[in-house]
């Protein structure tokens, strides 16, 4: 069989498979597994007997080493330490909390429920802003040691020349080069001019659908994209609107943070820099995922004509904001 037509590894996480891995752990699966909304690793909700259910984490073989995934859950465990509302994975008997079975990682967390945040609520973005103040403390005390940073590079370089050699339909190549090629050259720009700014150990993914709002409380879930990175990537996709409305969001944010972190207004300069990143680098992780079965089937608007124009078109409205003053704060 070639390896295009191998059976993608997550094709063998079946029930049975879930529930034989968990059961290594102690407990008594009832039969009830029920698939979470994940494309990057795999996530379930697993039924336990006279127990309440479990969510089981199998990760994406071959993306994080062990040492980066103990390296994000250790942080965690920092948050949860400081009282900081995040969920953090359940250990078992020698205090474990990565498991292997038959060639996959996973780890076990209790269920917890919640809604998505209000973010056009003042009060909910200055409610968050203490939460991202605080986070942050705990997160510039000390640097990730094996997992990596976002920057230029890997989030925009490369993600380019990806899409650049394997992806872009052939006419729209000529411009896709040349706008990428002048959109990194803003950005190294940009981020040259904010050298001395502070990389610490962030959420990394801080958007709507990470906060879960229980108990009057936004709760942060699924650290797997943390790495280290200015603070402001965790605050820039709280943003939404024009950019009257994104100053007052801003400030409002702002206001909260400095409660408990002193935020580093130079960072401002960095908001279109690092949405313009995020951009490419979420069309390149598309496309090096496309293999992935999962991905054609919920992502069927991906990789055509039409979703590349757009793709352009929203990259030169990048490079028109990367030109435009930074925002600032009321």
């Amino acid at each position: 069989m070639s390896d295009s037509q191998s059976p993608h590894p997550f094709e063998r996480l079946t029930p049975s498979f879930l529930m034989d891995a968990i059961e290594t752990k102690g407990f008594w699966c009832d039969g009830r597994t029920f698939p979470l909304n994940s494309y990057e690793n795999r996530v379930y909700q697993v039924g336990i007997e006279e127990k309440e259910p479990v969510i089981a984490k199998f990760y994406r073989p071959e993306r994080w080493s062990r040492e980066q995934i103990l390296e994000e859950q250790a942080f965690c465990f920092e948050l949860e330490e400081q009282e900081l509302p995040v969920v953090t994975p359940l250990k078992d008997e020698s205090g474990e909390t990565l498991f292997e079975y038959q060639g996959f990682m996973f780890s076990l967390f209790p269920r917890k429920g919640g809604h998505a945040p209000e973010l056009d609520n003042m009060d909910n973005l200055f409610i968050l802003g203490r939460l991202l103040g605080r986070m942050h403390r705990v997160g510039s005390v000390k640097p990730f040691q094996h997992r990596p940073e976002i920057n230029s590079q890997n989030f925009g370089h490369e993600s380019a020349a990806f899409i650049s050699e394997h992806f872009i339909p052939a006419e729209l190549k000529p411009a896709y080069d040349s706008l990428t090629r002048d959109i990194l050259q803003a950005v190294d720009e940009i981020t040259a001019n904010c050298s001395n700014v502070q990389k610490i150990r962030v959420h990394g993914d801080c958007h709507s659908g990470n906060l879960l709002w229980r108990d009057d409380a936004p709760h942060f879930v699924d650290f797997d994209d943390a790495r280290m990175a200015p603070a402001m990537q965790d605050i820039w996709m709280l943003l939404s609107g024009d950019r009257h409305e994104q100053i007052a969001q801003l400030s409002e944010i702002v206001d909260g943070y400095n409660e408990f972190h002193d935020f580093q207004s130079r960072e401002l300069q960095l908001i279109e820099v690092l949405r313009t990143l995020r951009i490419m680098h979420y069309s390149a992780w598309l496309a090096r995922r496309w293999e992935d079965p999962a991905f054609p089937h919920s992502f069927s608007w991906f990789n055509t004509v039409k979703y590349w124009s757009e793709h352009i078109l929203e990259l030169r409205e990048q490079m028109a904001l990367l030109q435009e003053s930074p925002l600032t704060l009321m």
